[in-house]
């Protein structure tokens, strides 16, 4: 049973990142699954109206029905509630797309935001999309508040991107990772400048969690195109992040979601050292 299972996620998560859909023996194919049990899979998650075929080019593809079910697990958690009036105010004073990661597992996922551009050049982010957390303002922001032996561990493990994806200045190796964290760490705030994206800018906070010598729960970032989007700026607006995420902190209403690694506390000498 436990292999169907893992069987049936990783061909629901192939197909999330293939929107044209993908054949029957391109499925098997890639996750090195036989063809009769690929095909009864797929059987069973199209019966449940989780994929569909299409009747032209046979591809399966994914259907509505999983996004509805996680829009419904984000309405129900209340994270929406608290966070967009937040997220809506920042917006507006920095002038910039403001947006929310939560922690999911050893990564996070945008689940809210806010665009204050009213004019000329803005950017739009990728709402729903996992975060490249070695690439990012936001996933330092969030990776600082572990040590670094689980920020290695959780950026190998997931990799650090696809460099065809990624700004020039995308850290690449674990000596820029760990000379990243402490600077963040040192700062109070995650920065990324032409990392995650190319010609885009962003600064994001740690919301520290619920309890007590727990990690963060998410992040809170602003971002926007780095012609406008100094580095300058970005430790300008810094303040108004850090405060917004420790407000939120004490609004969050997702505690059962609370993740259980540790939140890294620095010794008497890397405090004296910032």
């Amino acid at each position: 049973m436990s292999q169907q299972i893992d069987r049936t996620l990783d061909i629901l998560e192939l197909l999330v990142d293939s929107p044209k859909g993908l054949a029957l023996s391109a499925i098997a194919l890639t996750l090195g699954l036989p063809k009769s049990a690929t095909h009864r899979l797929l059987t069973q998650l199209a019966e449940r109206g989780y994929l569909e075929q299409d009747v032209v080019s046979q591809h399966y593809r994914p259907t509505m029905r999983l996004a509805v079910i996680g829009f419904r697990l984000l309405a129900n958690s209340g994270v929406n509630d608290v966070c967009q009036p937040e997220l809506d105010s920042l917006a507006e004073r920095t002038g910039e797309l403001a947006r929310i990661a939560m922690v999911d597992g050893d990564g996070l996922t945008w689940v809210a935001q806010a665009q204050g551009a009213r004019y000329g050049l803005r950017y739009d982010g990728n709402f729903g999309k996992q975060v490249t957390v070695s690439a990012t303002a936001t996933g330092k922001a969030w990776l600082a508040t572990l040590s670094d032996e689980e920020a290695i561990r959780i950026v190998l493990t997931a990799g650090f991107g696809d460099p065809a994806e990624l700004g020039p200045r995308a850290v690449s190796d674990v000596a820029g990772l760990i000379e990243a964290l402490s600077r963040t760490r040192k700062q109070g705030y995650g920065t990324a400048y032409e990392e995650g994206e190319p010609g885009m800018a962003a600064v994001a906070a740690a919301i520290p969690g619920v309890k007590a010598n727990m990690s963060s729960v998410g992040t809170v970032s602003v971002a926007g195109p780095a012609a406008r989007v100094t580095r300058r700026r970005l430790h300008d607006i810094a303040p108004d992040v850090v405060e917004v995420a420790r407000r939120l902190s004490e609004l969050w209403p997702v505690r059962q979601l609370q993740p259980s690694a540790r939140l890294y506390l620095p010794n008497d000498d890397e405090r004296a050292s910032a």
